[in-house]
C-alpha cells in the first residue's frame, strides 16, 4: 500500500462555525433513525430540533465578541483562525487555567447539563496537533485534520472500545471489521457503541480494536456523519416522549437536550487513507498516547462541566428552601452546605489538574491525570449522595410535581393550587411549582422518593454550614441562585419564552384558546 495522499494546502477558516452554519451543517444527507424512522431533517425533527437549537448556542457564544476573549484564543495554524480554547494546545500554566475557565463558560451556556459538547470533543482531536509525529506515515493526516477541526470547532464525538473490555484473542463485543483494502481507502463493516449528542456532531473519531480476518489491529480514523455506507440508531429513552410531546414548564432540561445513547454502523463503508490515523503498522506507543491524553483531557472537561452543574443544582436548592421558608432550619442549611462543599471539591480538582500539569509532547501540558482519576471516583460517590441531600432538603416540597401547566391553566384548579400551594419570601403558588419541577427534572425525573432521617454529626454539620455561611460572603450562593433564575425565565405556562426553542405543535391551541389569568 502507497503511503497515504495529504488533504491539499486549502486556506482553512479563521473562525468557527455560528450556531446557523452549525445547524445548516447537519444537513448533510446522513442516516440517522430513530423509533424506526429515518430522520429528514435534524433541525427540524421533534425529538432534536430543541437539542440542536442549545447547541447552536455554543456556536453562536464563540462568534460573540463579547464572549471570544473568554471563550477562544488563536490557534497554532498561522492562519490566524480563533477557535475554543480547548482545541488550542496549552504550552503554560496560565494556558490551562484560562482553558478550564472557557470549558466552564460554555457549560454554563446549557447550565451544566449537555453531556457532550463541541469542545469535549477537542479532548481527542487536540492529541492530533500536540504530536502529529506518533502517527507515522499518517502524522499528516494528524496535521490536516487538526487544522480543519480547530478551524471550524467541528464537533466530534468519540466511538471508544477499550481492548482490556475482552479476553485477548477474542472477538470484541461490538466488532469493527476490515473488509478490504482499496487504493482509496480501508473499508469498514461492523458496529460500535458511540455516546449521547453522536446524532449532532459532525464527525465520529474512531479509536478501536478493529478486526482483519483473524488478526486484531489497532485502528483509528475520523469519519464524517454524512459519509456513504454509514448510519447511526438511536436508542429512544424515556426521555424521548418529552421531547415529542413535553411542556417546557414540566420538564425544562430534559425537553431541550439530546442524552439518547446510540449505535453506530458501518455497512461497506469507505474511510479514506487521508482519514486514518492508526491502522496495521501502528505502534503501541501511539495508541498508548491518543488514549492518555484523551483520559486526561476529558476528566478535565468533565469536571469542570459538573462544577457548574453543581452550582446550578446549588441555586435550584437555595431557591427551593427559600420558597418553602426552611432556610432557617439548621439540618436543612447542613444540605446546602454541603451541596456547596462538593461543588468546591470538583472545582479544586479542576484547579490541581491545571496548575499541578503533567508534561505532554514536547513542550505541551496535559491536565494532571492523578487528579482526573481522582475526579472520576469521587464523582460516581458525590452525585447519588447529592440527589439524597437534596431530596431530604426539599422535604414534602415534591408533592408540588403533582401540578402542571394545565392545572395552572385553569382557573378553577390555579385558584386551588394559589391557596394550598404558595410559598414563603415572596414566592407565590405558580413560582414554587415551577422551581420544583425544574429541581426533580435536574435530579432525573418524577420519581417517589423516602426520606430518611439518619442521625447527624454535629461538627459535620458545622463545617456545612460554615461552608454555605463563606457562599454567602463571598456571593457565590447569589451568583448560584441568580444562575437558576435564568433557566426559570426562559420558559413559562405557555412554552419556551425564547426565540430559538419550539414549543410542541400540540401544546399551542390549549394555550391560545385561553386568556392569561389575570393575576398575570
Amino acid at each position: 500500500m502507497s503511503a497515504p495522499p495529504t488533504n491539499g494546502t486549502a486556506v482553512p477558516r479563521t473562525r468557527p462555525l455560528t450556531g446557523a452554519e452549525y445547524l445548516e451543517s447537519l444537513r448533510d444527507g446522513r442516516e440517522v433513525w430513530i423509533r424506526g424512522e429515518r430522520v429528514i431533517d435534524l433541525p427540524s425533527h421533534p425529538v432534536f430540533r430543541n437539542a440542536t437549537r442549545m447547541l447552536a448556542r455554543l456556536y453562536d457564544a464563540l462568534n460573540d465578541p463579547g464572549r471570544q476573549a473568554a471563550l477562544t484564543a488563536e490557534t497554532e495554524t498561522g492562519s490566524g483562525a480563533r477557535t475554543h480554547r480547548f482545541f488550542c494546545i496549552p504550552r503554560s500554566i496560565d494556558d490551562l487555567v484560562a482553558t478550564r475557565d472557557a470549558i466552564a463558560e460554555s457549560a454554563r451556556i446549557t447550565y451544566g447539563w449537555m453531556g457532550q459538547s463541541p469542545e469535549e470533543g477537542a479532548s481527542l482531536v487536540a492529541t492530533l496537533g500536540a504530536a502529529p509525529e506518533v502517527y507515522g506515515r499518517f502524522a499528516e493526516n494528524a496535521r490536516s485534520w487538526y487544522r480543519k477541526a480547530s478551524g471550524q470547532a467541528l464537533f466530534f464525538h468519540h466511538a471508544m472500545l477499550d481492548r482490556r473490555s475482552h479476553p485477548p484473542n477474542a472477538p470484541a463485543p461490538t466488532p469493527l471489521y476490515i473488509e478490504r483494502e482499496t487504493d482509496a481507502g480501508i473499508v469498514v463493516n461492523g458496529t460500535t457503541p458511540v455516546p449521547s449528542v453522536a446524532a449532532l456532531s459532525h464527525c465520529s473519531f474512531v479509536v478501536h480494536p478493529g478486526i482483519l480476518r483473524d488478526e486484531e489491529l489497532l485502528l483509528s480514523f475520523v469519519v464524517p456523519l454524512g459519509s456513504r455506507g454509514v448510519k447511526l440508531q438511536c436508542r429512544p429513552s424515556a426521555t424521548t416522549n418529552t421531547k415529542l410531546h413535553g411542556s417546557p414548564f414540566d420538564h425544562p432540561l430534559t425537553s431541550r437536550l439530546e442524552e439518547d445513547e446510540a449505535v453506530l454502523s458501518f455497512d461497506e463503508a469507505l474511510i479514506p487513507w487521508e482519514n486514518v490515523f492508526l491502522y496495521r503498522d501502528a505502534s503501541d506507543r501511539a495508541a498508548a498516547f491518543q488514549r492518555a491524553s484523551f483520559a486526561a483531557r476529558a476528566s478535565f472537561q468533565e469536571c469542570t462541566r459538573l462544577s457548574i452543574k453543581l452550582e446550578f443544582l446549588a441555586g435550584l436548592l437555595l431557591r427551593s428552601v427559600e420558597a418553602a421558608g426552611t432556610g432557617g432550619s439548621p439540618e436543612v442549611r447542613a444540605s446546602l452546605g454541603e451541596v456547596l462543599s462538593y461543588r468546591n471539591l470538583f472545582w479544586g480538582l479542576t484547579e490541581a489538574q491545571a496548575r499541578v500539569p503533567a508534561p505532554w509532547a514536547q513542550d505541551a501540558l496535559l491536565p494532571n491525570p492523578e487528579h482526573g482519576l481522582s475526579f472520576r471516583i469521587f464523582s460516581t460517590l458525590a452525585y447519588p449522595r447529592l440527589r439524597d441531600v437534596i431530596e431530604r432538603a426539599v422535604g414534602s416540597g415534591q408533592v408540588f410535581l403533582t401540578a402542571n401547566a394545565s392545572d395552572f391553566m385553569n382557573p378553577e384548579t390555579r385558584a386551588y393550587l394559589e391557596r394550598f400551594v404558595r410559598g414563603e419570601n415572596g414566592y407565590t403558588a405558580l413560582d414554587r411549582v415551577k422551581l420544583t419541577k425544574l429541581l426533580w427534572d435536574a435530579l432525573g425525573g418524577q420519581i417517589d422518593s423516602h426520606f430518611a432521617s439518619g442521625d447527624r454529626l454535629e461538627s459535620a454539620d458545622d463545617m456545612r454550614i460554615d461552608v454555605l455561611a463563606a457562599a454567602a460572603t463571598s456571593g457565590l450562593a447569589d451568583r448560584c441562585k441568580a444562575f437558576a433564575g435564568r433557566c426559570l425565565d426562559e420558559y413559562d405556562l405557555e412554552g419556551w419564552r425564547t426565540k430559538d426553542l419550539f414549543t410542541p405543535n400540540e401544546l399551542i391551541p390549549v394555550v391560545s384558546s385561553r386568556r392569561r389569568p389575570s393575576s398575570w
